[in-house]
């Protein structure tokens, strides 16, 4: 039995060494990535849409791509990275399960924020709410996210439930934070064309001339893409996830065969 435990100690360190090199690459790079989204959001709103107030505004309006940019994209796609840490791998679960739940409870926090700002400005402006494909996108990402954080909370979190029942619902769970993340990338994306359209619809050079601002705001989206690709890639990537005790201990007759 103590053999047993060591050799699968040994063997999970072995992994952990193996696949950290690519792994904290990969996360340099989404890091990278992420901070760029951000910052060229920002950069947007205040240089070519006249920066920031909370006052009903349209300046109002411009902490929405910023918060929602932030939230739903970047913390959200960082939080579902926790269980791929290859220091998750061993040890108790517990702590990976509340940093993977308050990482995710930010940037619901940032989301909720990101909606007052535009519900607020639209209100304040008389404009109508949820109209466009963006909005129903983007509501429906919100939603998920909140039934979604809700349930891993009440499930994974608390120690009511059965290894049956988390079991049962940890595919759906994994899906749904996949599926959550491609509706939020959709609706950035159809949410920088809107305000494109809008903003450039009466100007000298609209969006069909591809003026700097334009340019500037592809390249945004084009940098969200790309942000949430990487994501996608490394939850799927078979060789960085938490492997199974379970199936490694039943592998260990087989290597103890071959000695």
């Amino acid at each position: 039995m103590g053999k047993n435990f060591s050799d699968f100690f040994l063997s999970s360190e072995c992994m952990i060494r193996m696949a950290s090199g690519w792994f904290y690459l990969s996360c340099l790079l989404l890091g990278s990535l992420g901070s760029m989204c951000i910052l060229f959001t920002i950069y947007w709103m205040q240089y070519w849409r006249g920066g920031f107030a909370w006052n009903g505004s349209i300046y109002m309006f411009n902490w929405h791509p910023v918060l929602m940019v932030a939230g739903m994209v970047v913390f959200y796609g960082g939080a579902s990275l926790v269980y791929r840490l290859p220091q998750s791998w061993v040890g108790p679960k517990l702590p990976w399960k509340l940093l993977h739940a308050a990482l995710h409870l930010m940037a619901f926090i940032l989301t909720v924020v990101g909606l007052v700002a535009v519900f607020t400005f639209h209100n304040h402006g008389k404009i109508a709410n949820l109209y466009s494909l963006h909005s129903w996108l983007g509501i429906t990402a919100v939603f998920l996210f909140a039934c979604q954080w809700c349930l891993g909370f009440a499930v994974f979190l608390l120690p009511w439930a059965s290894m049956w029942l988390r079991s049962l619902l940890k595919p759906i769970h994994v899906f749904f934070g996949a599926a959550i993340l491609s509706l939020s990338i959709a609706s950035v994306i159809s949410g920088i064309n809107e305000k494109l359209f809008f903003s450039l619809k009466n100007t000298t050079r609209p969006y069909n001339s591809l003026p700097s601002e334009a340019v500037f705001a592809n390249s945004t989206g084009m940098l969200v893409v790309a942000f949430g690709l990487l994501v996608l890639y490394i939850l799927l990537a078979s060789s960085w996830k938490r492997p199974e005790p379970g199936i490694l201990t039943d592998k260990q007759p087989l290597l103890h065969d071959g000695e």
